[in-house]
């Protein structure tokens, strides 16, 4: 079995790493008629499609920094920034088998027995966040009175920004996508027009106390998926540099041990091999690899120039606040 780990230490390109990891996955499927792995394949294939062909970003990203301008003038008195990348290849590799080995475990504890390969290739028609932008917003104190609270006013605009943008982007080109995750009894900020688009981890975060509003659209334009995220800087703090990215790993090996105590090995040999990749990854030290256009003196102190461990950027915009001294 071939994992990425096996194409990190030659100081090859990302695009390189990927056509070899992506050609030898699909020979090796050949030759076992192994579906997953194919499926693998034309998944790093999809990545290699953004970063060879990218000219169409210019034309998403123009549409989306539309939306950008419109929030510097509906609100002057806010700062945020307007981030959009691509995801890292580590982040969808660790995405792709952690996905694999969730739809098993789920699968075995409803059903009592493994799914089929068909079903399995099924559960991976799912990934439209290998594009993504971000948007963080932050109230400037002097706008927040003595017997206000800071973090309700800023909920306030982040739920009035995420009811605004779906129509907005749908003019633009952009077709937002059914979350299914709607509940009869939402009671979040969300519009009743644009809450089945969203799924609110603001309302109902994950385990780990992420949070965030996230909706996926998608651009007729350039024919792609892509994923939009709104949060408050407190938000992105957390997740960036707070528990859910500090304890991320600890809490990725705590759910693998127990999903592997559960299926043995031997049992589902597509558990086994996620499993082995995804632990691989989870365990590299990235000090040692070597990539080009990549350095790292461990796991927090990363220049990555070429989007292996970071997403490559594919635009930065950043608004501060016209008012910091004076109140709107």
């Amino acid at each position: 079995m071939i994992t990425l780990n096996d194409y990190l230490y030659s100081g090859d390109t990302v695009l390189k790493i990927l056509l070899q990891y992506s050609s030898d996955l699909k020979e090796e499927a050949i030759q076992s008629h192994n579906q997953i792995d194919l499926a693998h394949s034309n998944f790093l294939m999809q990545i290699i499609e953004l970063l060879e062909h990218s000219d169409f970003l210019t034309s998403q990203s123009e549409r989306m920094k539309d939306f950008y301008l419109y929030m510097t003038k509906q609100y002057p008195f806010l700062a945020f920034t307007f981030k959009g990348r691509i995801k890292s290849l580590i982040r969808a590799e660790e995405k792709f088998n952690g996905n694999i080995l969730e739809f098993i475990y789920d699968y075995y504890k409803t059903n009592g027995k493994y799914p089929n390969e068909a079903e399995i290739k099924h559960s991976l028609n799912c990934f439209r966040d290998l594009i993504a932008y971000r948007i963080v917003i932050s109230l400037p104190k002097c706008h927040v009175s003595e017997d206000e609270s800071l973090e309700e006013q800023e909920l306030k605009y982040l739920y009035e920004i995420a009811n605004t943008l779906p129509e907005f982007l749908e003019e633009k080109g952009f077709s937002p996508r059914l979350a299914n995750t709607l509940l009869n009894d939402y009671t979040g900020g969300l519009s009743k027009n644009s809450s089945p688009y969203y799924r609110d981890y603001v309302l109902f975060p994950r385990p780990m106390g992420y949070r965030s509003l996230h909706i996926t659209l998608y651009d007729n334009l350039t024919r792609c998926y892509t994923e939009v995220q709104l949060r408050t800087k407190d938000m992105d703090d957390y997740a960036e540099i707070g528990d859910a990215n500090h304890f991320g790993y600890e809490k990725g090996q705590e759910i693998n041990r127990t999903r592997r105590d559960i299926i043995r090995p031997g049992e589902c040999s597509y558990f086994d091999e996620a499993y082995e990749r995804l632990v691989k990854l989870q365990e590299l030290d990235l000090s040692k690899i070597d990539v080009n256009m990549f350095k790292a003196y461990n796991n927090q102190l990363i220049n990555d120039g070429c989007g292996l461990f970071r997403g490559r950027q594919i635009l930065p915009f950043e608004h501060l606040s016209r008012f910091q001294y004076d109140e709107v």
